[in-house]
C-alpha cells in the first residue's frame, strides 16, 4: 500500500479517485493500491466535506504555508491541485505572479524535503500556454531542482468517460533516481463521449429556486453579441466545463445552463447533485455545508473519474518499479 499526502485537497475529488472502490454511471471503479496519510486544504467547509466521506488519519485545514515540512509525514505519492485562478485562460489580464499562482512552490517546498516517489499536479489548460510556456517552465525548473523528471500532458476528463468537456494539464514529477518514463493513461472514450443525459435525471423539476427569472432572461438577450451568454447545453454531448460560479445563480456569465423549455425561454441551473454527477462523483458522496459551498466545493474540483486513471497508472509504475 503506497502512502498519500493530498495538497489543495479541496472536497476530495482527487483524493475518491486516488483511492478508488466506488461507483459511478455503473461503472464500478477498483480500489487502488493507495492510503492516504495526511490531507490539508484552507476552506473549512471542503474540509468538512472531505471528514464526512473519508478516513483519513489526519486531516488538517490550515493555509499549507504555515505547514513545515517536518509535520508532514514521509509518503510515496504527493498530490495537489494548487489553485489555479491565476493561470486561467478566461481573464487573461489576471497577475500570473500573485499569492495564489506562487503556492505551487508549497508543493515544491514539500517534495524537496520530503523526497517521495512521485508528485502529481493538477491545473487549468491555461498554465502550459499562458506567457508562452513560460509559467510552465518556471514550474518544472523547480521540481527538477528539487529532484524530479517532470511529465505534462492535458486531459479531458469527457476521453475518460465523465460527461464534461474539461481540459486539465496534468504533470507527474518522478524522482530522478527511478528514472523510467511516464506514460500517461490511454484515453478510454475517445470518439464516444458520455453525453449529459446521463446526469440530468429530469430536464423540468419542481424546485423553482434552480430557475432563472423572466428578467434574468431578458439581459442575458440584451446582453452585447461578443460576449458568451446562456450557454444552453445539449443532453446528447458531454457538458461544457462547470466551475464554482453555479453558485452565483446567474444565467449573464460563461457557465452551462439547461434550456427547459425553447419556446416558453425556460432556463434553470444544474441541482448540486447533478453538477456533483458532471463531475463524476459517486452518488454515495456527501457534501457539508449550503448549496452555495455544495457548488463551489463541486465546481472546483478534479473529476473523480478522472483522476482514478491517472491514479491508476501511477500505481502500474510504482509496481514495476519495485
Amino acid at each position: 500500500m503506497y502512502k498519500v499526502v493530498s495538497l489543495f485537497c479541496g472536497c476530495g475529488g482527487s483524493d475518491c479517485g486516488m483511492l478508488g472502490g466506488f461507483e459511478y454511471n455503473k461503472k464500478k471503479y477498483a480500489k487502488l493500491p493507495f492510503k492516504i496519510i495526511y490531507a490539508t486544504d484552507i476552506n473549512n467547509k471542503a474540509i468538512e466535506t472531505l471528514k464526512a466521506n473519508f478516513n483519513t488519519k489526519k486531516i488538517v485545514c490550515r493555509d499549507i504555508c504555515d505547514t513545515s515540512s517536518e509535520e508532514i509525514p514521509d509518503h510515496n505519492v504527493l498530490v495537489g491541485g494548487f489553485p489555479c485562478q491565476s493561470f486561467s485562460t478566461v481573464n487573461p489580464t489576471k497577475d500570473p505572479f500573485d499569492d495564489r499562482a506562487n503556492l505551487y512552490k508549497q508543493m515544491v517546498r514539500i517534495a524537496k524535503d520530503k523526497q517521495p516517489e512521485i508528485c502529481i499536479a493538477e491545473n487549468v489548460k491555461g498554465l502550459m500556454t499562458l506567457r508562452n510556456g513560460k509559467i510552465l517552465d518556471t514550474i518544472r525548473k523547480a521540481f527538477d531542482e528539487a529532484g524530479y523528471y517532470t511529465y505534462c500532458q492535458l486531459l479531458n476528463a469527457a476521453d475518460y468517460g465523465v460527461p464534461q468537456k474539461r481540459e486539465r494539464m496534468i504533470m507527474i514529477c518522478i524522482r530522478k533516481d527511478l528514472e523510467k518514463e511516464f506514460i500517461f493513461p490511454k484515453k478510454t472514450f475517445e470518439g464516444k463521449w458520455v453525453p449529459l443525459s446521463t446526469a440530468i435525471s429530469e430536464l423540468a423539476i419542481s424546485e423553482q429556486k434552480y430557475y432563472f427569472s423572466e428578467k434574468a432572461v431578458l439581459g442575458m438577450k440584451n446582453a452585447r453579441n461578443n460576449m458568451k451568454r446562456g450557454l444552453a447545453q445539449s443532453l446528447e454531448s458531454p457538458c461544457l466545463t462547470i466551475t464554482s460560479h453555479l453558485a452565483k445563480m446567474s444565467i449573464n456569465s460563461r457557465d452551462p445552463v439547461l434550456l427547459v423549455d425553447p419556446d416558453k425561454e425556460l432556463y434553470r441551473r444544474f441541482t448540486p447533485r447533478e453538477a456533483a454527477r458532471i463531475q463524476s462523483f459517486p452518488e454515495t458522496f456527501k457534501f457539508v455545508g449550503s448549496e452555495g459551498d455544495a457548488y463551489r466545493q463541486i465546481g472546483n474540483a478534479i473529476p473523480p473519474v478522472m483522476f482514478w486513471h491517472i491514479a491508476r497508472a501511477v500505481a502500474d509504475y510504482l509496481k514495476n518499479y519495485k
